[in-house]
């Protein structure tokens, strides 16, 4: 039990803590502005005006404040990019921790969309307010021109309400088309709604400016609720009323107002709040831009492997990744604006500078990417340099940190790759088989799950060699091996020759994890074993329960999940 609830502590543990911050830091900022404009003395006619109309709004607008500064940070991937690679500067835990960024992003989006729509539903009880509580006395409060102006006026004639209105569609678009279904079906509706954001943020700006709620400025002299010469006495009876409630706030007497109450509108806080984060991540984007398109990048071969899987080789002066990162690759005869994530399947070593990715032809953008790719050619060798074909222009941004850099900071350390999935683990192997030495790792655990028997055939001749440079160099148990086909209709088997070694690994049917895992945890007692995943949900959320729930060997299973941000 103590060795599950010390997994637990180090999986779950800082994910959760910073969760809990966050959770109170949202909690502490909604219930000070509640309390501030339920009773401030400076909003003490605007909220006898509006009443909990206006606590609610303004202490949802605290909340929607923090988040959308916050809602930047996790998709400044430079930032994270050098807290990750500063092994001075972080720890494993900290680095561990870099990556949940697109959880924490996720958390602050829905809590933006969560809170504007209770924002929106106390300013449409404020408008209302405003139209059926319009002020005689004090007409610089009023939004509205008269008594019982309609609501709808009021929000399509302020800037506050067509900002808002802009807002609430521009959100809406941005929420709807991050769901996970338009995501895996048509990726390109999520990269151009969610770049909305800077329409977003643009309109956030002119939308605080408009000053429809008012503060008084004068509260020393004009006390809440005191009595004043000049009242009309159609109303001498209501502020009467509210005058006992100011007699109560103010602590002692009703007090004849010394002057008139002056109101004037708050400086604009999201400017405060947003500005700072909002320009590191213009200026990161910008900063990129510039370096993804200074720097020519430069075909070397193309590669057509089986189901529908395109190697890609390039060459880029000055790019020098690190195994288990990722880059964004732009085509512009496909897509200007457009950037998909690939992990770099090998990197330059000091033999050869050129990188690649591997990619599986699965959407609009892919398969236009790859008619440009093959278009000339019907074969799959590698040309020469002097005779290589003309490749339509790309442009790649990166690197960026992945999880799989940390495979290398253990010294046992568990690979799942599901299907394409395999990608990050590609760059980890050939790494591997460069050099195995010069790394902490001294037992790796690689398990490939794919349903075509094909798809073993993308990195066979890595595995293989691999395997071989470990035989000879007399540290066969070094890598371990597990092919698992999940399609087990008909007989099926890896026949060549020189694969002999995978076709020895290879098993019929899906893996049986808790014993595997046993398994593990009995060869490996006493340690600290790095699992990563790359695959479907249901291989990632099984890994993740028996990472925290296991008992045995007195091993600690630490799980680190493969995701791009």
């Amino acid at each position: 039990m103590s060795v599950a609830l010390k997994s637990w502590r180090v999986n779950e543990g800082p994910k959760h803590l910073i969760m809990m911050v966050w959770v109170a830091v949202n909690v502490f900022l909604f219930w000070r502005s509640f309390m501030l404009y339920f009773s401030g003395s400076q909003y003490y006619y605007l909220h006898q005006m509006l009443g909990l109309g206006l606590c609610i709004s303004r202490a949802s607008a605290s909340v929607l404040n923090l988040n959308c500064s916050l809602v930047l940070l996790p998709m400044c991937r430079l930032l994270l990019s050098f807290l990750r690679g500063s092994q001075r500067v972080t720890s494993r835990r900290v680095r561990r921790l870099l990556d949940k960024s697109k959880t924490f992003h996720v958390a602050c989006g829905v809590t933006i969309c969560v809170f504007s729509v209770v924002h929106v539903c106390a300013h449409l009880v404020n408008m209302v307010s405003f139209s059926v509580r319009y002020s005689e006395d004090f007409p610089a409060l009023n939004v509205a021109q008269y008594r019982g102006q309609d609501p709808r006026v009021l929000i399509i004639s302020t800037v506050p309400g067509v900002t808002g209105v802009l807002l609430v569609l521009v959100l809406f678009l941005m929420f709807t088309a991050s769901s996970y279904s338009i995501r895996v079906s048509s990726y390109e509706i999520f990269w151009y709604t969610h770049n909305l954001y800077i329409v977003f943020y643009i309109i956030l700006m002119v939308h605080v400016v408009g000053g429809a709620l008012k503060y008084q400025s004068n509260v020393e002299a004009h006390p809440p609720g005191c009595m004043h010469s000049n009242l009309s006495s159609g109303s001498r009876t209501n502020h009467r009323a509210a005058g006992e409630k100011g007699e109560e706030l103010s602590g002692g007497p009703q007090m004849v107002c010394q002057e008139e109450a002056r109101f004037q509108p708050h400086f604009p806080q999201t400017w405060l709040w947003v500005s700072a984060p909002l320009c590191l991540y213009c200026a990161e984007r910008l900063y990129r831009f510039i370096r993804s398109s200074a720097a020519p990048v430069t075909i070397v071969s193309v590669v057509s492997h089986p189901c529908d899987v395109i190697e890609l080789r390039m060459l880029k002066r000055g790019f020098k990744p690190r195994p288990g990162q990722y880059i964004l690759l732009n085509c512009p005869s496909v897509s200007s604006f457009e950037n998909h994530p690939f992990t770099l399947t090998t990197c330059p070593t000091g033999t050869t500078e050129t990188f690649g990715i591997h990619l599986r032809v699965l959407g609009d953008w892919t398969s236009s990417f790859s008619l440009l790719l093959l278009q000339q050619s019907n074969s799959s060798e590698i040309l020469p340099m002097m005779q290589q074909r003309r490749y339509p222009t790309v442009h790649v941004d990166g690197p960026f940190g992945s999880p799989s850099e940390e495979v290398f900071n253990y010294e046992v350390s568990v690979c799942v790759a599901g299907g394409i999935g395999v990608t990050p683990f590609a760059c980890v192997l050939q790494a591997l088989f460069d050099d195995w030495r010069q790394y902490k790792l001294r037992r790796m655990y690689f398990i490939w799950v794919c349903r075509d028997l094909q798809s073993f055939y993308w990195f066979a001749d890595l595995l293989c060699g691999l395997h071989e440079r470990l035989w000879r160099d007399n540290r066969p148990d070094y890598l371990n091996v597990q092919l698992y086909l999940s399609n087990t209709q008909g007989l099926q088997s890896i026949g060549e020759e020189r694969y002999r070694f995978l076709s020895s690994r290879l098993r019929i049917g899906r893996p049986k994890w808790s014993l595997l895992f046993q398994e593990i945890g009995r060869a490996n007692q006493i340690k600290r074993v790095g699992v990563f995943c790359c695959g479907p949900k249901g291989i990632s959320k099984a890994l993740h329960t028996l990472c925290n729930s296991n008992t045995h060997s007195g091993t600690a299973f630490e799980y680190n999940k493969e995701s791009f941000s």
